[in-house]
């Protein structure tokens, strides 16, 4: 029997294994769908792969799994057209060429079907593909199973939309949604086909269009206006020390922030819980100071619209002192999530920046396991964000990996500039003090920039 949850809608998960994906590939990218179709308020209550060569043009699977995918959702099985079905020599070549990328013997590998539908107390009414569809593809697919039909993008954009909360993070997932939306757009059916006056003539789809286009420059002029104040702010905070936090969703960014700085930030078990960029100092507080900085999570097959909407956000990785890169150790895709966050951040030159491995989540972790973590990464930190020493360790870490590029200066403080006093030890550690007829002479340590800020401000 189907699983069923009254209070949620019921969503059916697709994939297609195509070559080079193994079955544990395969099975891993299908329970990070479900884990999104989570997140995005459904029940997934079955699951319906297939091993090709590569997805169907006109309906991503196969004619025989997508009558099993339509039982399950009360479809007919096939892409019903308003014309009169014509055969012809190109049609017949098109269906035989999806025929052709099944493998032999792939209804015998694939999962077993649900339930017969009328055992079903309750049918799915939304079919969520692990793949992008073209906007052709999602709708045959709607058409063969009548029920509405998601891809992988979608899910995530809509997922980003409803966590956004910042003023910022509203308006970079509301230029990717509607660069996803724009050529999925349709022909109304209401008689709207025609207007009259200004754009007499256009279709309303492309009015709509043209309506997208007008709002995407609005919503660009607005968040560069917004970087602009953003990158004020990091050039106000050059000669600070900062870290980074980065790495897959889900993997303990939050809580390990929250351990960190004292922070009231949002902690949630699920993808994407937090999307705005939080910055907060080091707790107990050091001099000179250290800033850390969550940053958006990453995920398998990111929509390239929402990387490129949250680049001012890539931008506190790109231009951190130290990148922590967190990863959830009692995944067992961890490897693979590691490669994804690594991607992302080669994408917009942050490799470069220093870094540090954390495995978190290692009290989920039994001693073999741990120990074999171990000895495949010796340079990585093991810990618990939910354990006060192992936070500790990681604390005096940073702050060790710090101290190797400070450097130490003499200081002169004259006494008409006493009240700019606190400028010093807020970017310095102060040695040493003394006072002679010129001022405050001070042994300090920092970081060379702020060093030679410091020396020019007060002219000594």
């Amino acid at each position: 029997m189907l699983k069923t949850h009254p209070a949620r809608p019921l969503a059916v998960l697709v994939g297609v294994q195509l070559p080079g994906v193994s079955d544990a590939e395969h099975a891993a990218d299908l329970a990070e769908l479900a884990r999104l179709v989570k997140t995005l308020g459904y029940d997934a209550v079955a699951t319906v792969s297939q091993r090709r060569e590569g997805l169907a043009s006109g309906t991503v699977l196969g004619t025989g799994k997508l009558k099993e995918l339509a039982q399950l959702t009360g479809g007919s099985g096939v892409v019903a057209s308003g014309a009169q079905e014509r055969t012809s020599k190109a049609r017949e070549r098109w269906e035989s060429a999806d025929a052709a990328l099944e493998e032999p013997g792939d209804e015998e590998a694939a999962p077993p079907a649900a339930d017969a539908p009328g055992e079903v107390a309750q049918r799915p009414t939304i079919v969520v593909v692990d793949h992008e569809l073209s906007p052709s593809q999602l709708r045959n697919l709607e058409k063969a199973t009548g029920a509405q039909v998601l891809d992988r993008t979608g899910v995530i954009v809509d997922i980003f939309h409803r966590h956004a909360r910042s003023h910022e993070a509203r308006m970079q997932v509301e230029i990717a949604r509607l660069n996803y939306l724009a050529p999925r757009l349709r022909e109304s059916t209401g008689g709207r086909e025609r207007q009259q006056g200004r754009g007499a003539g256009d279709s309303a789809v492309e009015l709509d269009r043209r309506k997208i286009r007008d709002r995407l420059a609005e919503l660009r002029a607005g968040l560069a206006a917004i970087q602009k104040d953003q990158d004020q702010r990091r050039y106000a905070r050059r000669d600070q020390l900062r870290v980074a936090l980065v790495g897959y969703t889900n993997a303990g960014k939050s809580s390990l922030m929250r351990a960190l700085t004292g922070s009231e930030v949002l902690v949630a078990d699920q993808l994407f819980a937090t999307l705005d960029t939080t910055v907060r100092a080091l707790q107990p507080e050091s001099r000179p100071r250290v800033l850390v900085s969550d940053t958006v999570g990453f995920i398998q097959k990111l929509p390239h619209d929402l990387v490129a909407s949250f680049r001012s956000t890539l931008d506190e990785a790109l231009e951190a002192s130290l990148l922590l890169y967190v990863v959830d150790a009692s995944d067992p895709t961890w490897n693979t999530q590691l490669e994804v966050t690594r991607t992302v951040l080669r994408e917009i030159g942050a490799d470069a920046v220093p870094s540090q491995l954390l495995f978190n989540k290692v009290d989920r972790l039994d001693a073999a396991a741990h120990e074999a973590l171990r000895s495949r990464h010796p340079e990585a930190m093991l810990l618990s964000a939910h354990r006060p020493e192992d936070v500790g360790l990681l604390r005096e870490r940073i702050l060790h990996t710090f101290a190797a590029s400070m450097v130490d200066a003499d200081l002169v403080i004259p006494y008409a500039s006493q009240s700019r006093i606190s400028e010093v030890y807020e970017h310095t550690t102060v040695l040493s003090e003394a006072f002679d007829e010129r001022g405050r002479k001070l042994r300090v340590r920092g970081l060379p920039g702020a060093i030679a800020r410091l020396t020019q401000a007060f002219g000594a």
